[in-house]
């Protein structure tokens, strides 16, 4: 990785992703974990702190040496162990079955082949467990699609090759994943093309 995957896009991802307006939606996605967890994207661990108490440990698959840092304290501070354990979403180092839970937050964007990473969740997922994702992609409205579109190639130079026109859900349906719950919404916290939001759960069936 360069300097500015490296060491600049782990910052500007720290200080958008975790902004306080955010904090709610994280608690809210966080609520149907349980058990072992894996979480891809850990990013700088915006979700410690609110894993509840149902989930016993949380596998780590996070790329970014820079984003692992920041995060060190929040991570040391968890009541739930927490351990880096892997580096990339598409070929996950866990035998089928592995866990009860999934989780991921403003990580499918960036995900270059989001079907094979997809797939690897359901490999490592055991039956019945779910997947848990607050996401943004692919506006409902038109013009605003029309700015997303527009946006996307700067978008993916400067944001780790964030995409914003990603339709989440379809693609999670695609994947085999049964989704049981989908709030689909604008944040507040951001202009239109950038904050259209997927908060939901699937079940691995």
């Amino acid at each position: 990785m360069g300097v500015y995957a490296e060491r600049v896009l782990p910052r500007i991802i720290a200080r958008t992703c975790g902004m306080p307006a955010m904090d709610r939606l994280r608690t809210r996605v966080c609520e149907p974990l349980t058990g072992d967890v894996v979480e891809i994207g850990f990013g700088s661990g915006f979700n410690v702190g609110r894993y509840p108490a149902a989930v016993t440990r949380v596998a780590a698959v996070e790329p970014s040496d820079g984003g692992w840092r920041l995060g060190r304290d929040r991570i040391a501070a968890s009541s739930i162990p927490i351990e880096r354990a892997g580096l990339d979403g598409q070929r996950l180092p866990f035998p089928d079955d592995s866990f009860d839970s999934a989780l991921s937050t403003f990580t499918m964007c960036t995900i270059p082949d989001l079907p094979a990473a997809l797939a690897e969740l359901r490999r490592v997922v055991r039956p019945g467990g779910v997947l848990a994702f607050l996401e943004h992609g692919r506006a409902p409205e038109a013009g605003v699609r029309r700015w997303q579109r527009r946006l996307e190639p700067i978008q993916k130079r400067v944001g780790g090759g964030c995409r914003l026109t990603r339709d989440i859900p379809g693609l999670i349906r695609e994947a085999g994943w049964h989704i049981i719950e989908l709030d689909e919404f604008y944040a507040d916290a951001a202009p239109k093309p950038f904050a259209a939001f997927f908060l939901g759960c699937a079940r691995n069936s």
